[in-house]
Order: structure tokens, then C-alpha cells, then sequence
């Protein structure tokens, strides 16, 4: 069972991989037809390499820390700001903002979980 878990996961990574990949390509053949770049367009390049990054660690250590997803989050609810703010009254973006400012909050939460500048000692592992 525990085998049969592994390769499943594997074979949803290899499918996201390249569905990755080929995202990336067609979001530059469209630039190109276009002929601009725009910052969404670069923000969406930035979560195709985070997610690239998610299934590299992912294949490497065969587990995510949380750091990556909020990271994707962050970016993802930033580009859908730029996307939408044009449109939108502006007191309608602050939840997105709240979203940003709860998510990066949770980013230096976990950061400083694993330092030493809060005084925290780590538990020892008894052998």
C-alpha cells in the first residue's frame, strides 16, 4: 500500500510537472503574439517557477514545508489584484490585502518558529 502511495504521488508530480512546462510555454508564446509583457504576465511566470520549485523540493525530500504554498498564495492573490483592481472599487480589495498581510504574517511566524531569536529551545530526541 505504502509503494502503491509513493508512485501515485510521483505520477501526479510528473503530471504537474509537465503541465507546468507547458503553461510556461504557452503564456510566452502569448507575450509574444501580443508583443507586451505586463506585470500579471510576469507575476504568472513567478507561480509557474514557484510551483516548479514545490515539485523540485517535493521530488528531492519527499515533503513540503508550508513556506512554498504561501508563497504561491501570496503571489497568486497579488496577481489577482492587478488583475482586478482596475475594475473594482477599491474598498473591494481589502480582503485581499487582509489575505496578503494574514499570509506573510503566517510566513514570518513559521520563519521565526525555526530560529533561534525567539529563545525558543528545540526539544532534544531522546535515543
Amino acid at each position: 500500500m505504502r509503494d502503491l502511495v509513493k508512485y501515485l504521488q510521483l505520477g501526479l508530480l510528473g503530471i504537474i510537472l509537465v503541465s507546468t512546462i507547458i503553461a510556461v510555454v504557452l503564456e510566452i508564446k502569448l507575450m509574444f503574439i501580443n508583443t507586451s509583457v505586463t506585470l500579471a504576465d510576469l507575476l504568472l511566470m513567478f507561480l509557474y517557477l514557484e510551483v516548479l520549485a514545490m515539485v523540485r523540493v517535493f521530488w528531492d525530500q519527499q515533503s513540503i514545508s508550508i513556506t512554498l504554498p504561501l508563497l504561491i498564495a501570496i503571489t497568486a492573490l497579488s496577481r489577482f489584484i492587478i488583475l482586478q483592481g482596475k475594475e473594482m472599487d477599491p474598498s473591494a480589495l481589502v480582503y485581499e490585502a487582509v489575505a496578503i498581510v494574514l499570509i506573510a504574517g503566517a510566513i514570518v511566524i513559521l520563519r521565526l518558529r525555526h530560529s533561534d531569536k525567539l529563545g525558543i529551545s528545540k526539544k532534544k530526541k531522546s535515543k
